[in-house]
């Protein structure tokens, strides 16, 4: 009698358990597939610290440069100082330098091109853990975990991938949101419904295996 009471206080206390560990447990994101049906463009691309850009000014080629963005921030060009570009759109910084440059030309015509870019780190998707090169990598539109996990080399030999969480930042309400990876089932068995869509300022964590 003592022995059935025993046995059932441990499977009530296992089903407790259970039922915590699920509640607590970290929602899965929608598969992605492979290849994008349909290819579509992302968010209008923001300006970031030590993004190279060519700053064109119609028919004033002395006004025209390409310059790198100063970890401050800021650019110079000709006859434009400590200009702001950081978290700008390139049209935004057209329309700023053509207001700047309109002090000394009637009317300018400006364009501003971004031909290497780091991006803002809203705009990156950082790996880090048990990779073999833990990086920042500019996000792309259609970027799929597939496509992150190839950027950095993939898993290291200590890497427990099934055990990685995704970090999400909600631009909306301000929250934080974690969910669930199997990267080991997606590089090891092929496994699709593993590939999931990725979003600008994700953080991808990747725990060691204890064993």
């Amino acid at each position: 009698m003592v022995r059935v009471r025993v046995l059932l206080m441990l499977g009530g206390l296992a089903t407790v358990l259970s039922a915590c560990s699920g509640g607590n447990a970290r929602p899965a994101l929608p598969a992605a597939t492979y290849v994008a049906s349909k290819e579509q463009p992302g968010e209008e691309y923001v300006i970031g610290p030590l993004d190279s850009l060519n700053i064109f000014v119609w028919r004033n080629p002395e006004l025209s440069a390409k310059v790198q963005v100063r970890p401050d921030g800021r650019i110079t060009t000709p006859l434009v100082n400590d200009m702001p570009a950081v978290g700008k759109t390139p049209s935004m910084l057209a329309a700023d330098m053509k207001r700047a440059l309109g002090e000394y030309v009637k009317d300018p015509i400006v364009s501003v091109i971004v031909e290497n870019f780091s991006g803002t780190y809203s705009q990156q998707v950082r790996i880090i853990g048990a990779t073999e090169k833990p990086a920042s990598i500019p996000y792309r539109a259609n970027m799929t975990l597939l496509d992150a996990m190839i950027a950095v080399g993939g898993l290291n030999q200590y890497a427990a991938g099934n055990k990685a969480k995704l970090v999400r930042h909600d631009r909306e309400s301000g929250a934080q949101h974690e969910y669930k990876l199997q990267i080991g089932d997606l590089l090891k068995r092929g496994d699709s419904s593993a590939n999931v869509s990725l979003q600008p300022g994700d953080v991808i964590i990747i725990p060691e295996s204890m064993f």
